[in-house]
């Protein structure tokens, strides 16, 4: 079995009423997931989310909320070998709403947190971003 390590963040940003919008990509397949990638050797955590933001979404002012962190595990074939992947999320902040994807995505979507909660394509992510409310509630951002 393969192992992978990952890394990835939340992104938001506050619309005019001070409500969230959560940046949401949507990969060539269809399915739509939060901005992430592997670790490259050498990197620390918060170099692979800033390097994988940059790269996927031209995003480069990003605040990291202070302790949020979510780990999820997943597994997946690739060439027929199954790959144990964990990917840490982080969340951040930025004031920036223009966005320039990458060759891996094919569109991109600023979304209320009942919007992303229903065009997110994976569970796991999903329960990311419940907890990423709960966070922005107990903290007083929302």
């Amino acid at each position: 079995m393969l192992l992978e390590r990952s890394a990835g963040a939340v992104i938001f940003r506050f619309d005019q009423n001070h409500q969230p919008l959560y940046l949401l990509l949507q990969k060539t397949d269809g399915k739509w997931d939060f901005p992430k990638g592997n670790i490259e050797r050498g990197e620390k955590t918060e170099e692979t989310v800033r390097r994988e933001i940059a790269e996927e979404t031209g995003v480069t002012t990003l605040d990291f909320l202070p302790n949020f962190k979510e780990s999820i595990h997943i597994f997946y074939r690739r060439d027929k070998q199954l790959v144990s992947k964990w990917i840490a999320f982080f969340l951040t902040k930025t004031v920036e709403e223009k966005v320039k994807i990458s060759w891996e995505h094919q569109d991109f979507a600023w979304l209320s947190y009942v919007e992303a909660e229903s065009t997110l394509s994976y569970a796991q992510s999903k329960k990311v971003l419940r907890k990423v409310t709960n966070y922005l509630r107990l903290k007083g951002n929302v």
